[in-house]
């Protein structure tokens, strides 16, 4: 950390736009509370950034997005990173930590089509764009007439590809068209009861050393703390089912009325898999405990079998 006149910190991130937007939130946010800060941005190219010639599931690996900013974050390199909570493994290597999650912007994924058709509109054979697994596990289940097509990079890339005719729709995630002003493009906002998100989706993860008492203290003040009780149930049910980027796996997890509502879904990635849905009610004192449960409760229904098809590509 250099030593001026202020302090210094750097902070660590991808170089597309939406990660640059998303970083100056975490940035803005930290000179709110501690205006004396010079905080800086440095731009790190990770292999999920390098490798856009093969669907992600394809490319093997968890941390596809993070490990190279984790090994800048080890290096001393940057003092904190800003990441998509969704696009964080399940669990961190020992010497990191989350101290914060910022409040979560919107968790539902979006149908953006070419002639304004919603999804049971599109006719049969539509080609539709996605690089998620679950999304294509979700979509196979609503509309296995429709042609599903892998598509790489950032949002505006995926965006100019439907325009161009690549693709008659697409399907991202609507925190990120929020945080780029681009809203206008949704054809039809998906119920994420019924299409589940992904894990930790629309939420900002800080992520700084787990030595780092300084970081650790200043991050932890942008802690939403309903955020983190969500996300942390959530990672927690992605943990317990061992599920990488190539598993169709989603939860979403909300506080009603005191309580923690968490509903997951497992499914396998072939045309006309299985998809194993469920749901648990829990206490937000122990988001942990709730994810495990569902996560069990999902696994004894099926999903274990799922889940050891996927790890030995018998699916």
């Amino acid at each position: 950390m250099a030593v001026t006149g202020k302090r210094t910190l750097t902070i660590g991130t991808r170089a597309s736009k939406l990660a640059l937007v998303q970083t100056d939130i975490v940035r803005t946010s930290l000179l709110r509370l501690r205006p004396e800060l010079d905080i800086r941005v440095d731009h790190i190219t990770t292999k999920g950034d390098v490798i856009q010639d093969r669907p992600l599931s394809e490319i093997g690996g968890n941390g596809l997005f993070i490990t190279q900013i984790e090994e800048a974050l080890r290096a001393g390199l940057i003092d904190l990173a800003a990441h998509s909570a969704k696009d964080l493994p399940s669990t961190l290597p020992p010497d990191m930590v989350l101290p914060a999650f910022l409040p979560r912007a919107d968790v539902r994924d979006v149908l953006i089509s070419r002639d304004n058709a919603v999804l049971a509109q599109l006719p049969a054979g539509a080609r539709v764009g996605t690089s998620s697994p679950r999304r294509a596990c979700q979509l196979r289940s609503m509309r296995p007439d429709l042609n599903l097509l892998d598509i790489r990079g950032n949002v505006d890339t995926r965006l100019r590809k439907l325009d161009e005719g690549q693709y008659d729709a697409i399907v991202l995630a609507a925190a990120g068209l929020e945080r780029l002003g681009l809203l206008d493009r949704v054809t039809e906002w998906l119920d994420p009861q019924a299409f589940v998100p992904a894990v930790g989706q629309g939420a900002l993860a800080v992520e700084v050393r787990a030595d780092d008492s300084f970081m650790i203290e200043l991050a932890s003040a942008l802690n939403d703390p309903d955020t983190s009780t969500a996300v942390r149930a959530e990672r927690a049910f992605l943990a317990r089912l061992g599920g990488g980027c190539s598993l169709p796996v989603g939860a979403y997890a909300t506080l009603v009325e005191g309580n923690l509502h968490i509903t997951g879904l497992i499914g396998s990635i072939e045309a006309g898999g299985i998809i194993i849905r469920g749901e648990y009610v829990g206490n937000p004192q122990g988001p942990e405990e709730a994810g495990i449960a569902l996560a069990e409760g999902l696994l004894a229904r099926g999903g274990r079998d799922v889940v050891e098809a996927s790890e030995v590509g018998t699916l």
